[in-house]
């Protein structure tokens, strides 16, 4: 590898909106994240299913198709 040209590469902290909060390494010293795997529905289980009535719904409810 060439010397000089490669970033730093530091331990850094990251931060979610939900609070949690752990260090790993990266080339930035803070990362702020929206959702992480402690509070995204997928990793937590607590999914909401909503019926919102897609194109799909209007058209089998158009042709009565069940």
């Amino acid at each position: 590898m060439k010397e000089g040209i490669h970033p730093d590469y530091k331990v850094t902290k990251v931060h979610c909106a939900c609070g949690a909060e752990w260090e790993t390494k990266s080339t930035e010293e803070t990362i702020r994240l929206d959702v992480c795997s402690k509070c995204h529905p997928f990793f937590t289980g607590q999914q909401k299913f909503i019926s919102r009535g897609g194109r799909v719904e209007k058209f089998k409810n158009k042709y009565n198709l069940d």
